[in-house]
Formats: C-alpha cells, structure tokens, sequence
C-alpha cells in the first residue's frame, strides 16, 4: 500500500514538474524567436537553456515512469516478505524430509519417496511403484505408523497410504 501512495506522490510531482519545464521551454522558444538567433552570446544562452531543458523533460519523464511502475506494478513488502516465508517453509519442509531419509535403510526410502509423490497411494500400489513384496511394504508401513510417519486407510479391500499431518 505504501508503494501505491509513494508511486501517486511521484507521479503528482512528475507532472507539476513537466508543466514548470514545458512552460520554461515555451518562453525559451518565443526568446529564440525574438532574437532571431545569430551567433550572439545571448543565443547561446538561450540554446544552452534550451539543452539543459531537454535533459530536464528527460528527468521528468524517468520521475513520472518510476512513479506509474510504483503505482501500477510495484510488490509491496508484506507480498514479498509472505512469499519468501512461504519459500523458506518450503525448503525446510524438504530438508526435514531428506534428514529423515537418511535415517532409513534404502526399501523404507524407496516406500516413502513414493507416498510422498502420490499422497493416498494404495498399498498395492506401493507394490508395484517400489517392487517390494506385499509382506515387505506391510512391514515398512507398519513401522512408519508406529513412528507416526504416515496413516493408512481403508479403502476397499487394501489401505490408502498418507504422509502424518505433522511431516
């Protein structure tokens, strides 16, 4: 919000700014019409005036640029601040995961990679996906509910697996 009243006061000033330039250049323009312009000093302050007013045009308009982008298209900073935490959320989160894979034997990482891919993956599924006995994936599954990795469910005649809320 600060952005949109930081870009709107730019943007004021920038526009006060150019009718003060444009009316400086129009009485410069109606000088070099009076005097005609030969190569006198007084010409040639008036064409150096006349320069230094186009780079003053081109300040303005740079003033009046940054201030529409703040208006119009500016982030605020609560906006980048909530996307970094959600980031920062993120990466921990997986570096939670990758230390808890290091923990487990390579079947049990294997078996819980894969419901992490696919949350509420039946176990027949699991099956196949980590070419693992039915027996064996039982066992691992078991072992996580016991260290309440993951919950299972039933679903028809075999059980949904999903990754615990708190992982």
């Amino acid at each position: 919000m600060e952005n949109k009243k930081l870009g709107f006061v730019v943007l004021s000033i920038s526009v006060l700014a150019s009718i003060l330039a444009l009316g400086f250049m129009g009485v410069l323009g109606r000088q070099t019409t009076a005097l005609q312009c030969y190569p006198t000093n007084e010409c040639q302050r008036v064409e150096s005036l006349m320069g230094l007013s186009h780079v003053a045009v081109g300040l303005i308009s740079f003033i009046g640029a940054l201030g529409v982008y703040l208006l119009f298209f500016s982030t605020s900073e609560e906006a980048i601040l909530k996307r970094l935490e959600e980031e920062k959320n993120i990466k921990v989160e997986q570096n939670k995961f990758e230390l808890i894979l290091k923990a487990m034997d390579e079947n049990e990482q294997k078996v819980l990679k894969a419901i992490k891919e696919q949350d509420g993956i039946t176990q027949s599924t699991l099956k196949f996906r980590t070419d693992l006995s039915k027996s064996k994936v039982s066992q691992i599954l078991t072992d996580f509910e016991k260290k309440h990795l993951v919950k299972r469910e039933l679903k028809g005649k075999t059980y949904a697996v999903y990754l615990a809320e708190n992982f």
